[in-house]
């Protein structure tokens, strides 16, 4: 059996795909993994460039671009994890999303699979990230708390930038903890998101209602929920360089917002009081503008 899949999805990020998967192959380390490249319709030469420079990776090319997680759950489906209980005999022991703009060291991958073979308990786990465009600062989003109403407030109102100590006000990224402390969080990024075998059996895969953003948060709140830890572990450090497919890109942005709609829909709308809902709703079309108000209005479904 294989001790780890890793899937990747890439959109028109080329170089950086080619710089994540030269460092993906140079790992090291008493392990076997598998890499799945899914190309989610990119107009530039990513998928050739895999074609001719990786030609034992396993690719795969969308016809269209449905989105982060649609493409993801094919990949996850490629390696034998079909839904919840039903993963195939062949399926690998742990699952990892891989961002393109990562690069990993040699030894991160073995490493987190020794980390989660420590405790079997721990269903979700992610490495410290670190962005080496901004002189290697903490990409503070490799540790979260869900986004409750309560903790997307004190975000967004800037108390959590006001006060990034306080574990009340900055719960949103848990400024407050120690980067280097090894902890249990609500979520880490799907940027490096590596999960057990028997969580996904449990969960199933991606809701791919959320085009991109959230549904790292989501897999994580439904793997927390059905019994295990999700852990930062902030021994092992990776690179990202932090949306590169998208960061000049107005969709992007929207997808955000429509994200934290469809997060609070599925999550917490049920448990809201309605002036609290009431402010929810007006708090995301102040964000989501126009757009914003039809997605309010005529929600697409969520799982």
């Amino acid at each position: 059996m294989l001790d780890l899949g890793v899937v990747i999805v890439n959109w028109n990020t080329c170089a950086l795909l080619r710089k994540c998967l030269q460092t993906v192959e140079a790992s090291q380390g008493d392990f076997k993994f598998k890499t799945i490249v899914v190309d989610n319709h990119s107009p530039d030469d990513s998928a050739d460039m895999v074609r001719r420079e990786f030609p034992h990776i396993h690719l795969i090319v969308t016809p269209e671009n449905n989105g982060y997680s649609y493409a993801n759950n094919i990949g996850l489906r490629a390696l034998g994890f079909q839904g919840a209980g039903q993963v195939e005999s062949d399926a690998p022991r742990y699952a990892l999303l891989l961002n393109p703009d990562t690069e990993v060291p040699p030894e991160a991958l073995y490493q987190m699979v020794q980390y989660m073979d420590s405790d079997p308990t721990i269903g979700i786990a992610g490495p410290k990230l670190i962005m080496p465009l901004e002189d290697g600062k903490l990409d503070v989003a490799c540790r979260r708390g869900f986004p409750t109403p309560e903790v997307a407030f004190y975000h967004f109102s800037g108390l959590a930038k006001w006060f990034p100590n306080s574990p009340r006000f900055g719960r949103y990224n848990m400024t407050y903890l120690d980067p280097d402390q090894e902890t249990e969080v609500d979520s880490v990024v799907g940027a490096y998101m590596q999960i057990r075998r028997e969580a996904i059996a449990q969960v199933g895969l991606l809701d791919d209602t959320f085009f991109m953003y959230g549904e790292d948060l989501d897999w994580a709140l439904r793997v927390k929920n059905a019994g295990w830890k999700v852990m930062y572990h902030p021994q092992v450090i990776v690179k990202h360089i932090k949306r590169a497919a998208s960061r000049r890109s107005p969709k992007a942005q929207f997808e955000f917002y429509r994200a934290m709609l469809i997060f609070y829909r599925k999550h917490y709308q049920r448990t809201t009081p309605l002036w609290l809902h009431s402010l929810v709703l007006a708090g995301l079309l102040l964000k989501g503008g126009t757009r914003m108000w039809r997605e309010i209005r005529h929600p697409h479904a969520t799982s």
